[in-house]
């Protein structure tokens, strides 16, 4: 399915799981779609799983927006406690569509808690009170985290023989009965716009598909090289932040001269700043010196950078460092904002310049991020899919330099493996279905859906900071 097709059925207001694999333009069509709305004066409730995909979409995580917070499950006590909260009552209530992004990453006990909620605070039986559901993500990437943490590859057993492979606790939030309750529109895109790669394409298909062979491994083989032979100055790709904080920490202390520190600064409820926080790619500090690798943790195309965008620290003026991209551009950079944003206002913000030390990052905080160049190491992978989310995050092979894996890097979870054939055949069959609704009738039902959300009429909303 096209990204065109895609937006006219969200347009129609129709439940819809956005899928497709990385690179295939998931966060782009929301991003159009949103942008519709509000052109319409219809604000969507914008939100994630975790912290770092929320500030990708300027919006909060759901477990914030539904009051849920860190809870596992919900009792009446609960359920009445948050229902009652003014915050998360006025935001239900005000809701018309809500968007949920990186859905891979919840469980479905959590998706369970966020349709309880939306149900008591709005008084309605429908699946999440009625509102127009947006899923968004992909479950070949990373999944949600088990009460038991995998830590190696001795952990990571423990996780393949949790009860929720045992029949205990679905783990999957398409696992949960609301989602089946929901009725979704499945909308598999199937345009490539990362990697242009053939070769490369093929190998992380057959990874996705779970039919890896010695073909695909001679590719990965043909990337191997040593520690001391990896380029210098590109990201490193780790499993666990022990390795990514050392490699930063320790380049940096080679570089001469006394680096320069840049401090975030922050406004709104402290709840929020900490979300913000802990879901920014930049520090809270960033220490930096003349010849520091740096990566771009925010897009600016009229600046000339987007998130991943990779470049080296030349000098510092007027309080800013100036980065040279690998075009040769060089780019004074300012701070840029971080906002949680409800109902078209800023709730909370944060400051900060959008760069962060690039010589290592881990996988989990790559999602979402596309690079050129990167050495990776997946040797200690520990996790479905964190092998598949670190090479996807490149764009093509010449671009990739591994330093090793482990059996685990190359699979995909078995559930999720069996699903992705329904999620394509009932994406196939909605595409069918809405090429043959004629143009006028489609427009008429994207008509009575803007209608349905602005009952009273578009209104204009200020910045509650």
């Amino acid at each position: 399915m096209t990204q065109n097709q895609a937006l006219s059925i969200l347009k129609t207001g129709a439940n819809v799981f956005l899928t497709g694999e990385p690179g295939s333009g998931k966060t782009h069509t929301v991003n159009e779609y949103v942008a519709y709305l509000r052109r319409h004066g219809v604000e969507p409730a914008i939100t994630a799983s975790t912290g770092i995909a929320a500030t990708h979409i300027s919006g909060m995580t759901i477990h914030s927006w539904s009051g849920i917070g860190i809870k596992k499950k919900l009792d009446k006590y609960d359920l009445d406690k948050i229902s009652s909260s003014s915050y998360v009552g006025k935001r239900v209530r005000r809701a018309k569509i809500l968007i949920i992004d990186e859905v891979s990453m919840l469980s479905a006990e959590t998706l369970s808690m966020i349709d309880a909620v939306c149900r008591e605070v709005k008084q309605n039986p429908e699946p999440f009170g009625g509102l127009q559901m947006i899923l968004v993500g992909d479950f070949f990437q990373l999944p949600p985290i088990l009460n038991v943490k995998a830590e190696s590859e001795k952990q990571a057993v423990l996780i393949e023989n949790s009860p929720a492979r045992a029949g205990g606790p679905a783990r999957f939030a398409c696992d949960s009965s609301v989602w089946a309750r929901l009725n979704l529109v499945v909308c598999y895109l199937t345009e490539q716009y990362r990697q242009d790669d053939r070769a490369f394409l093929s190998v992380l298909s057959s990874i996705r598909r779970d039919v890896f062979n010695n073909e695909h491994l001679r590719h990965i083989q043909a990337r191997k090289v040593e520690p001391a032979r990896a380029p210098k100055n590109i990201p490193q790709l780790f499993s666990h932040n022990i390795d990514v904080d050392r490699v930063n920490d320790e380049t940096l202390a080679k570089l001469a001269g006394k680096p320069r520190e840049f401090f975030m600064s922050s406004r709104g409820p402290a709840a929020l700043v900490t979300a913000l926080k802990k879901g920014c790619l930049s520090p809270e500090t960033l220490s930096l010196k003349e010849g520091a690798a740096v990566m771009f943790t925010k897009n600016n195309l009229f600046g000339g950078f987007v998130n991943g965008t990779l470049g080296t620290v030349v000098e510092f003026a007027g309080g800013c460092p100036i980065i040279k991209i690998r075009s040769g551009r060089r780019i004074a950079v300012e701070p840029m904002d971080w906002t949680v944003e409800e109902n078209g206002a800023a709730r909370a913000r944060i400051s900060q310049l959008p760069l962060r030390l690039a010589w290592a990052i881990t996988v989990h905080k790559s999602q979402g991020v596309s690079l050129d160049e990167a050495v990776v190491d997946l040797s200690q992978v520990f996790e479905f899919g964190q092998g598949y989310v670190a090479l996807s995050r490149v764009r093509r092979l010449s671009g990739l330099h591994l330093l090793g894996w482990n059996e685990r890097a190359f699979r995909v979870h078995p559930e999720v493996l069996a699903k992705d054939g329904s999620f394509r055949a009932a994406s196939g069959g909605a595409e069918t279905a809405f090429t043959n609704i004629s143009s006028s009738e489609l427009s008429k039902m994207h008509k009575n859906f803007l209608k349905a959300c602005l009952p009273a009429g578009p209104r204009r909303k200020k910045s509650l900071l």
